[in-house]
């Protein structure tokens, strides 16, 4: 008997913000423990897998709800900042769903998103260790001589493998041929994906290792990859857009908890002359200009969603550079709000916030590590030439 062709909700756009905010309430109870267990978020991945959200971005040509950017950037944001390794968790789904809808044939497009309306998963298995830089891979298809292909080579960083159905696999088709995506079943024979993720933060996120030995793919389920570049996308502006949303999101989430902390738990310095440390001048002021430091990263991450969303609706050179360019500029921003907000939290809670058993550095760790994704120097870099030359940024998948 086959499967349904849809078991997950269809959400619109206000639904889709509303199951994110409610389910990060619910995952924001759980997440200082999950974090120092490192207990990994099985049962809540799969509730974010039945509210419907993990399907929004399917195209509506294939049954979906086929949301812009800037609903699914809000829906990250508000994850994040109940979780940001759950809202980390689906980030590459999104990306690999994107990378169908741009790169897919028909049946592809058929089958796999089908999959997704069905709740089914996608990871990813891109990085390797011990290669030039990140863009550069070793981990090949090569013909079998049975009208198949071998998979062979090992990824790290694989966030969302050990949750996923599907993992999808930067392969070389051919030694050095151009870059193609395999689409991998994660029980395939020869697939192994190892929890030896040791980060100080995003602890739960599971970005491990997968092994591919000889993992054999038919030719249905490869897709381009490095023509993806070859002429104006955002498939990069998206990608990043959502990184710089769980970004915010863990800014917000030290500053509400900081705020609650000072309001119920710190105790004024005796020269403020107040009594509640919420009251102390300084202590407002500080609270003041991370606040104002918050608004401004936020107020760039819609800008860059929306930049995503009309780039999208009108395609060109001038218009992909100006949201790769307005995304480089939210993801500087908010990656350094959330380092800055989270590590300053401590100095305006005072000494009873750093003690262990409230993980609140928590929020700290979770914004060093996730900010390491990739250089907000860079994005920096790529402003400045615009600025002075009006050079338009390269396109790749990092902006």
């Amino acid at each position: 008997m086959s499967e349904p062709a849809c078991t997950v909700p269809v959400l619109d756009a206000a639904a889709a913000v509303a199951a994110a905010s409610s389910l990060a309430g619910e995952f924001a109870a759980g997440a200082a423990e999950r974090d120092a267990r490192r207990s990994l978020p099985y049962a809540e991945i799969d509730r974010l897998s039945a509210s419907g959200l993990l399907a929004v971005t399917v195209p509506a040509a294939h049954g979906g709800a086929d949301l812009d950017a800037a609903t699914v950037a809000e829906v990250f944001r508000h994850l994040a900042a109940g979780d940001p390794n759950i809202a980390q968790i689906p980030h590459s789904h999104f990306v690999y769903v994107n990378q169908l809808r741009l790169r897919g044939d028909a049946g592809q497009q058929a089958r796999l998103f089908a999959e997704v309306l069905r709740g089914k998963r996608f990871g990813n298995a891109q990085t390797e260790f011990g290669t030039r830089h990140v863009r550069d891979h070793r981990t090949a298809l090569t013909p079998d001589g049975a009208g198949r292909w071998r998979l062979n080579g090992t990824k790290f960083y694989c966030t969302g493998a050990l949750f996923a159905d599907w993992i999808p696999v930067l392969a070389h088709l051919g030694v050095e041929g151009p870059m193609h995506v395999a689409w991998v079943r994660r029980d395939t024979e020869g697939v192994e994906v190892v929890d030896d993720w040791d980060g100080i933060g995003q602890r739960t996120t599971a970005s491990g290792t997968v092994h591919l030995r000889n993992v054999a793919v038919a030719d249905e389920w490869i897709t381009p990859y490095a023509s993806t570049f070859e002429a104006p996308q955002t498939y990069g502006a998206f990608a990043q857009v959502l990184h710089a949303a769980i970004d915010a999101g863990i800014a917000r989430a030290a500053l509400e908890e900081a705020a609650a902390f000072v309001r119920t738990k710190s105790r004024p310095y005796p020269d403020a002359g107040v009594e509640r440390a919420a009251d102390d001048p300084l202590t407002v002021h500080a609270f003041g200009e991370m606040e104002l430091a918050l608004r401004g990263a936020e107020a760039l991450l819609r800008e860059a969603a929306s930049a995503v969303d009309a780039a999208n609706a009108d395609l060109s050179e001038a218009s992909a550079a100006a949201a790769s360019l307005a995304v480089a500029a939210a993801r500087a921003a908010t990656a350094t709000t959330a380092v800055d907000v989270a590590s300053r939290v401590f100095a305006v809670a005072g000494t009873r916030s750093a003690l262990a058993g409230l993980n609140l550095d928590r929020h700290w760790r979770n914004a060093r590590i996730h900010t390491l994704h990739d250089p907000a120097a860079w994005k920096v870099q790529h402003l400045g030439h615009w600025a002075l030359h009006g050079a338009p940024p390269p396109r790749h998948g990092q902006l």
